[in-house]
C-alpha cells in the first residue's frame, strides 16, 4: 500500500514537470519521466537492504535443525510484543520445541469428504488466479478510460479551418485542437508558441519561420513547405510532405509535452486516489478477518469488487468512474488479503513458498494478458472488458465459498 501511494504520488510530482530534466550533450535528454523512474529505485534497494537483515522464520530453521536460531527468534517475537503491551518484565520461559515432521505434512484438502482430487485442485488455484487477473487488468484500465472520456471530450470541442489564407501573420498564441485543411500560409512567423493537437492537411507553407515552438500530437499531412525555416522547434511529424529548400536548425529533441497543460494531470490524480483507496480496504480485512471469517471476507467482497465493475456500465462522467475505481480498489485488496492469509494456513510450511510462488507466477502472466485484452478493447467497447471483469470476480467469490474456513482452527 505504502509503495503504491510512494510511486503514484512522485509520480504525480515528478513526471508532469518538464523543466525538472537537464541535458548531456547535445543527444541525451534526462526528461523528468527519467528522474520518475530513478526515484523508484530508491524503495527497492531499500527492500534489497532489509531482506539481508530479516530473520530467518522459527519454523525453516527447525526444519533445518537450527534449534538455536529458532529458539532466539522466538525469544526476541515474545520480548517485542509483551515490551509493546507495556509488560517488558515478562520472561520468555519455553524450554522445548517440537520439531515439525515436514516429511508427513498433508495439504489440507477442499472437500475432503467428498470432492475428487481435480475438483480439490481446481478449486484450490483457479481462485487466485481469476482474482488477480482481474484486479492487474481492472488497474490498469481505469486511468485508461479516464483518458479516452477526456479524448472523446476533447474530440468534440475540435474546431474546423477550412481553405484559410494567412499572410505575413505573426502568430504569438498558442494552436489548439484545431484542423487546418487546405489553407496558405505566406510569410508567417510562429514564434515562442505551443501547437498542441492540430492536424494541418493539403496547406501550403511558404517562406515561414517557426522559432522556439513545442508541439504535441500536431501532424503535417500532404503539406507542401517551401522556403521555411524550423529554427529550436520540436515539429517532426511530417506525412507525406513535400519539402522544397526547407532548413531545420537546432531542432528539439525527445518528448516536449506540457503536462501542465495537459489532461494527463488528471490521470495522475486517478492513479493516486486508486492507491489511497488501499488504505480502508486494508483496514476492513485487520479488523473483521478474524470476526467474520476469510471466507466471508473473500466471497463477499469479491461480489461487491464485481458489482463495481457492473456498475461502470451505467457510469458516463469521470466523477463516477473514479468513485467505483476506489471502493473497486478498497474492496479488492481486502478480498486478497483473505486470500494470502487463508493460503498460508492451508498449505504446510515445507510447500507453502514454493506453492505460493508458483500461484503468483500464474497470476503475473495473467495479469499480463489481462492488459493486453483490456487495451484492445478500450477504444471499441466497454461491455466486453467489464463482463469479463464481472464474471471473473463473482465467479472468483463463489468458488472461495468453497475452501475451508481456518478461523480458530488449530493448524498442523
Amino acid at each position: 500500500m505504502l509503495g503504491g501511494l510512494y510511486a503514484s504520488f512522485t509520480a504525480w510530482g515528478i513526471i508532469p514537470h518538464y523543466g525538472w530534466g537537464f541535458a548531456i550533450g547535445t543527444e541525451f535528454q534526462i526528461h523528468s519521466w527519467r528522474i520518475f523512474v530513478f526515484v523508484c529505485l530508491f524503495p527497492a534497494l531499500a527492500a534489497l537492504i532489509g531482506v539481508v537483515f530479516m530473520p530467518e522464520s522459527p519454523r525453516f530453521l527447525l526444519e533445518n535443525a537450527r534449534h538455536d536460531e529458532a529458539w532466539m527468534v522466538l525469544r526476541n517475537v515474545h520480548d517485542t510484543n509483551w515490551k509493546a503491551k507495556g509488560e517488558p518484565e515478562r520472561v520468555f520461559t519455553v524450554t522445548n520445541i517440537k520439531t515439525p515432521q515436514t516429511q508427513e505434512d498433508e495439504f489440507i484438502e477442499i472437500q475432503s469428504d467428498t470432492g475428487t482430487a481435480f475438483q480439490r485442485w481446481t478449486v484450490r488455484h483457479m481462485t487466485m488466479l481469476q482474482q488477480v487477473r482481474t484486479y492487474h487488468g481492472l488497474g490498469v484500465w481505469f486511468p485508461d478510460m479516464i483518458k479516452y472520456m477526456q479524448y472523446e471530450e476533447y474530440e468534440s470541442k475540435v474546431r474546423v479551418f477550412h481553405r484559410e489564407r494567412v499572410e505575413r501573420f505573426h502568430f504569438n498564441f498558442s494552436l489548439v485542437n484545431q484542423v487546418h485543411r487546405e489553407g496558405e500560409y505566406i510569410h508567417d512567423k510562429f514564434a515562442n508558441i505551443e501547437i498542441k493537437s492540430v492536424k494541418f492537411e493539403d496547406s501550403l507553407f511558404e517562406n515561414c519561420y517557426f522559432e522556439d515552438v513545442k508541439s504535441t500530437n500536431t501532424f503535417f499531412e500532404n503539406c507542401t513547405i517551401k522556403n521555411t525555416v524550423f529554427y529550436n522547434t520540436g515539429i517532426e511529424k511530417f506525412k507525406d510532405c513535400r519539402m522544397e529548400n526547407t532548413t531545420f536548425l537546432h531542432p528539439k529533441k525527445g518528448c516536449h509535452m506540457n503536462f501542465q497543460e495537459e489532461n494527463d494531470i488528471v490521470i495522475y490524480m486517478v492513479s493516486f486516489l486508486g492507491s489511497l483507496a488501499v488504505l480502508p480496504g486494508n483496514i476492513i480485512s485487520a479488523l473483521f478477518m478474524d470476526k467474520i471469517g476469510r471466507i466471508r471476507i473473500i466471497g463477499d467482497l469479491l461480489v461487491i469488487s464485481g458489482s463495481c465493475t457492473f456498475l461502470l456500465l451505467l457510469s458516463f462522467s469521470q466523477g463516477a468512474v473514479i468513485c467505483w475505481q476506489c471502493l473497486f480498489y478498497g474492496a479488492s485488496v481486502a478480498a486478497w488479503n483473505g486470500l494470502e492469509v487463508i493460503s498460508v494456513e492451508l498449505y504446510p510450511s515445507a510447500k507453502r513458498g514454493t506453492a505460493f510462488g508458483i500461484l503468483n507466477g500464474i497470476c503475473k502472466f495473467a495479469a499480463i494478458l489481462a492488459s493486453f485484452i483490456f487495451a484492445a478493447f478500450i477504444g471499441v467497447t466497454k461491455i466486453v472488458p467489464i463482463f469479463l471483469a464481472f464474471a471473473a470476480l463473482v465467479c472468483g467469490g463463489l468458488v472461495a465459498l468453497k475452501l475451508p474456513e481456518t478461523r480458530e482452527k488449530l493448524l498442523s
